[in-house]
């Protein structure tokens, strides 16, 4: 197989968010089929996803996982978009709008003073959004052979990855069309979080939303507040195996093997290609 190339960005610079690097993957079919557009993954956390970290585990694994779902005939190849975190990775990463009356606040204090979670700038989880669809996709659209459509354009993450990937399908969701949520931190701002994103939900029907979470390690009191984001995706009108997904891992942890190893299960769910289609 051959080794993975990447085409870095760097530049897309905004005033008060921290400056960051963007590594795109181009699919093997976009060289091998020159008239041909692609769909796109936006990922969080885009220095994990295509190498492992200096002396940690496996990383992501992402273009062997799209690799091995073209080979079976299971999706159409995305062209992946890995958006390097920062020093402000918890402030870039917040769902701004959720967190903003003084209760969340004091809620979202409280757990920052109970873990050692890093905010070096505030939150700027509304900033980082405006770079991603005036800065960045533009960009992207405008370099590659994508398909701009929302439809085709989905944002995945894990963790406050999660968070900040289903924020961006409810603050844009003329621009973004799915969101994969793995392992999504919601103790960091529990029910203000739920609430916030159950009441701000796209209609269902034309958007699609996964979610995911094992129970050891830090993901382990993850259940009760999914629970409570599956009643409320549910509630407003999505359908369980149609345009929402939502799977408990027993066994598995917070760490890349094991998003790595169920990554598969929302790429073909946002990327799969339709029989007959």
């Amino acid at each position: 197989m051959d080794a993975i190339k990447l085409i870095s960005h760097r530049g897309l610079d905004l005033p008060n968010l921290n400056r960051r690097r963007v590594d795109v993957w181009l699919p093997d079919e976009y060289h091998t089929q020159p008239e041909r557009r692609f769909p796109v993954l936006y990922m969080q956390d885009g220095q994990n996803i295509y190498k492992p970290k200096i002396s940690t585990g496996p990383g992501w694994r992402v273009v062997e996982n799209v690799r091995a779902l073209v080979a079976a005939g299971k999706i159409d190849p995305p062209i992946v978009v890995g958006i390097t975190s920062t020093m402000n990775r918890m402030g870039d990463y917040m769902p701004q709008k959720a967190m903003q009356n003084e209760a969340a606040l004091a809620y979202m204090d409280a757990q920052f003073r109970r873990m050692p979670y890093r905010m070096t700038r505030g939150m700027r989880g509304d900033l980082y959004l405006t770079w991603i669809v005036e800065k960045l996709k533009p960009l992207i659209d405008s370099t590659y052979r994508s398909l701009p459509e929302a439809e085709h354009t989905a944002i995945l993450g894990s963790s406050m990855g999660a968070l900040i990937s289903l924020y961006a399908l409810c603050e844009y969701p003329q621009v973004f069309g799915c969101a994969g949520c793995m392992s999504t931190h919601w103790p960091i701002g529990g029910d203000y979080l739920i609430d916030w994103f159950g009441e701000h939900l796209p209609p269902p029907g034309i958007h699609k939303l996964y979610f995911d979470h094992g129970d050891q390690g830090l993901d382990e009191p993850y259940a009760e507040w999914q629970a409570k984001m599956d009643a409320a995706v549910l509630a407003a009108g999505y359908t369980d195996g149609r345009d929402f997904l939502s799977f408990n891992f027993p066994g598995e942890g917070h760490a890349e093997q094991y998003w790595a190893g169920r990554l598969q299960i929302p790429l073909e769910f946002f990327f799969g290609i339709v029989e007959g289609g």
